[in-house]
């Protein structure tokens, strides 16, 4: 059975432990490249996890052995109470139901409007749904993401940059997961429409109790929205904490990277915001 067959998915319990996502010894590598070694990773269920670090330590990669995209070297994975290190396909398939996923740029199929992107995901794992049903759902996530009720129809040509990435979000909500991985997902977006993906990250996470693997640069992200922060350095994560916690830890890049200039300026941000003044956006413009 291929892993992306149409099957539905066994009745599965909602998880009920501490830690949806367990990541140990993990070792990741393309060819003679060992891009993870030894790593180890451990989600609070409920949290808004960020994941940083510099360019090239493998932050996507992480992500991708996580959902089973990235076969693992050695160590152990396990995601909602499920081993996926050595899962069979429907095991995997029933666990791969309960995760969202928002790629870099979105993901969209050209082809395809918005409603059908977001319809994928049903109509691989819920064949046998209702047409009328499955677009009603389609509409429904497309409004909770934001986007207004005509973006069903629109192609991704036809989208802006956060508009496409709110469309990919849809997509990402279509099971009603209780995971949900974000790639990057303010890049690319201009300052404004970045502060607005944020919020809605914050409010979808609260409202439908979700858990977040949110992989970042930005720094603003971090404060507002992240209730830990992951840092990957030397193929592992070297510390895992709140903003304050990652700084005692006095390590090289963590100190630079959080007490750089832009790390300041978020902060301070931050700190306008607690002190009830009007925040300033110190964003550095990412495009359209």
């Amino acid at each position: 059975m291929s892993l992306l067959g149409q099957r539905q998915p066994r009745t599965y319990e909602p998880f009920r432990g501490d830690h949806p996502i367990v990541v140990e010894g993990l070792r990741t590598q393309f060819g003679s490249n060992v891009v993870h070694e030894d790593l180890s990773l451990t989600v609070n269920r409920g949290e808004i996890i960020g994941v940083v670090g510099g360019s090239g330590t493998g932050k996507s990669v992480l992500m991708r052995a996580i959902i089973g995209l990235q076969p693992a070297a050695a160590g152990r994975i396990e995601v909602l109470g499920r081993s996926l290190t050595d899962a069979d396909p429907d095991a995997y398939l029933d666990v791969r139901s309960h995760w969202g996923v928002l790629f870099q740029g979105g993901a969209l199929f050209s082809t395809l409007t918005v409603g059908e992107n977001v319809e994928i995901p049903l109509k691989q794992f819920y064949p046998d749904i209702e047409p009328s049903l499955r677009c009603d759902i389609a509409r429904y996530k497309v409004l909770l993401s934001g986007l207004p009720e005509d973006a069903v129809s629109k192609f991704p040509a036809q989208l802006s940059g956060g508009m496409k990435k709110r469309a990919g979000l849809a997509r990402a909500l279509a099971l009603d997961p209780e995971l949900l991985f974000l790639d990057e997902p303010t890049a690319g977006l201009d300052p404004i429409g970045a502060a607005k993906f944020d919020r809605l990250t914050r409010e979808l996470q609260q409202t439908l109790g979700l858990t977040v693997f949110l992989i970042t640069h930005d720094l603003d992200t971090l404060y507002e929205i992240c209730d830990r922060v992951a840092v990957i350095a030397d193929k592992r994560i070297i510390a895992v904490g709140t903003i304050p916690q990652l700084l005692e830890t006095r390590h090289p890049w963590i100190e630079e990277y959080f007490n750089g200039p832009r790390g300041r300026a978020a902060r301070d941000s931050r700190d306008r915001v607690l002190a009830g003044a009007k925040p300033v956006d110190n964003r550095a413009p990412r495009g359209a």
